[in-house]
């Protein structure tokens, strides 16, 4: 199943290693990748595959945003049907 995360947060050394190395834990595969910096703030957008991990999303999601609490960074993971129905205009 292929999932959008999303990062948002101010600029800081290691956000990308940090969450990479987070997702690789749970067998995360990252299928793309876009990030930028805008007067310091910080916002990546990923789509990754999850069909390797064995741990039920619900927890991957709450365990993202339990890392991203500590580092200062608010990370939203969503799988890519509800994201594109979301964002549809």
């Amino acid at each position: 199943m292929r999932s959008i995360v999303t990062v948002v947060g101010k600029d800081q050394v290691g956000i990308i290693a940090g969450v990479c190395t987070q997702l690789a834990k749970e067998q995360i595969n990252v299928l793309d990748i876009n990030q930028t910096i805008l007067s310091g703030s910080f916002t990546m957008v990923m789509l990754v595959d999850t069909a390797l991990s064995q741990t039920p999303f619900a927890s991957l999601v709450a365990d993202l945003e339990e890392f991203g609490r500590g580092r200062g960074l608010t990370i939203h993971m969503q799988r890519e049907d509800i994201f594109n129905a979301m964002h549809r205009i």
